[in-house]
């Protein structure tokens, strides 16, 4: 399992993806393969959420990953704002001019599940994937 708290920042959801990518590499998921590229772009997806829209100021977010099973991959991003949830069963789809709001719709579509748990302060928010 790696655990490790970032700061609540762009800087902060970069390092998480590159230090997510290395230790994929450390457990044989080779760097540049698909299942390492997939799992990083879940990572960078959900560490700039809790950086954005789950940021508190002085607070940190989580990024905890584990191979719950073998073949499989779980990531958390942990942030300490509980309001504005996600929505699980159907991400919302952006409006086709705004250049963001995509991330869970591509979240969705490399996990092969995903979602939300509440907990005091803030949310969980996890996605399995192959690995």
């Amino acid at each position: 399992m790696f655990v490790q708290r970032f700061s609540a920042t762009r800087r902060g959801a970069r390092l998480a993806r590159l230090l997510a990518l290395h230790q994929f590499d450390a457990w044989g998921i080779p760097y540049g393969s698909e299942p390492s590229d997939n799992a990083a772009a879940i990572v960078a997806e959900l560490a700039a959420n809790a950086a954005l829209h789950g940021r508190v100021p002085g607070r940190d977010f989580e990024l905890a990953l584990s191979v719950p099973e073998l073949g499989s991959l779980l990531i958390e991003v942990t942030d300490t704002r509980g309001e504005a949830a996600p929505r699980v069963a159907a991400p919302a789809q952006p409006d086709p001019c705004h250049e963001s709001g995509r991330g869970l719709l591509l979240v969705a579509a490399l996990a092969t599940s995903w979602g939300v748990r509440q907990r005091t302060p803030g949310k969980t928010v996890w996605a399995r994937c192959p690995a």
